[in-house]
């Protein structure tokens, strides 16, 4: 019998990428999601879990369900036996984290404590957390590798992902038999190769690809970009992006590593390699034949609060116009990624 895994979030986009890596790895994966950000498709499935029924013929359980549901949560996991959980559910965005952090520590947090409570009333003690890079703050050496001190996040957004880091270690800690694997990126862009599923974020993108392929189709009219004088080959921000299709085969290799019962172990998923913003928009242009209309921006609030984008904006260090991640640890001991 495939063993069975609870993928909170798994209609997003993030969460749908790893489902099909999932299924391709021989496992069963069970999906909770609330249509925070994800498509309603047809008989209140989700779009994106449709689309991947159809390319892969195979049939996805998906429950509707909110993590502040708790009772809810508990005939989940009441109706199945659970290998792992896969934990990809909660609020994302950098800046409205700012304007909303009571909301973000009620949804992020308080959701994180009841699936974890409910594991360990169930059993089920093997869990792949999807962290953030945020989680180190304001870069103090580049590149950065698993060792790199974590907590001065800059927003509450990050603050979360530590705090939930936190509870995971704890955990691990208390009781012995609980693994965990914590993986850290930075920026995922792409698609899936079928064309079926990607990123179609719910209004304003936060992020630079959705947007600026947006602009290609003319949803949009232009890209603001923040900054152009940093110290980079074309003076515009660097970033470490990483496939999101390698990105959830790392997610599959973690899971694959829980069997080791090494308690909670951290990794970075990146490619090592950042890219300018004007390299992406040329990338788009390249691959869409389009245009791709972009000016120079005022500073952006949101930015303030973005690790990346605050110490360039303090030209406090020209390394920090530079933000990559190092995936050290991960290529050593996360083969499957490597």
């Amino acid at each position: 019998m495939p063993q069975k895994i609870l993928v909170t979030g798994g209609a997003g986009y993030i969460g749908s990428h790893c489902v099909v890596e999932l299924i391709e790895a021989g496992y069963h994966p069970v999906v909770i999601d609330n249509f925070s950000n994800a498509v309603r498709g047809d008989g209140d499935v989700p779009e994106s879990l449709r689309r991947i029924e159809k390319f892969l013929n195979t049939p996805i359980e998906f429950h509707e369900l909110d993590l502040l549901d708790k009772t809810g949560l508990e005939k989940i996991f009441k109706k199945h036996s659970f290998y792992a959980v896969m934990h990809f559910a909660g609020l994302k965005a950098v800046g409205e984290s700012v304007e909303q952090p009571l909301r973000y520590y009620r949804v992020n947090l308080t959701g994180t404590i009841n699936l974890l409570e409910v594991m360990q009333s169930h059993g089920v003690r093997n869990l792949v957390f999807s962290s953030s890079a945020t989680v180190y703050g304001d870069p103090q050496k580049l590149p950065i590798d698993e060792q790199h001190p974590v907590g001065g996040c800059t927003n509450p957004y990050g603050k979360t992902k530590y705090f939930i880091e936190e509870m995971i270690k704890d955990q691990c800690t208390a009781e012995k038999d609980w693994n965990a694997v914590l993986l850290r990126y930075f920026n995922p862009i792409g698609a899936h190769i079928s064309g079926q599923i990607g990123e179609d974020p719910q209004g304003i993108p936060n992020n630079l690809l959705p947007y600026v392929a947006q602009v290609a189709i003319g949803r949009r009219k232009h890209l603001n970009v923040f900054g152009n004088n940093y110290s980079t080959p074309d003076g515009t921000g660097v970033r470490d992006y990483i496939h999101v299709v390698d990105l959830a085969k790392g997610h599959i290799a973690a899971v694959g590593k829980l069997k080791d019962n090494r308690g909670c172990k951290v990794y970075n998923l990146g490619t090592g390699t950042g890219y300018s913003v004007l390299q992406m928009v040329n990338a788009m242009e390249k691959a869409s034949g389009r245009k791709v209309r972009h000016k120079p921006a005022g500073f952006s609030r949101t930015l303030l609060h973005s690790p990346v984008w605050r110490g360039k904006w303090r030209r406090s260090s020209s390394a920090l116009c530079s933000l990559n991640a190092e995936e050290e640890e991960a290529g050593k001991e996360l083969p499957a990624f490597a």
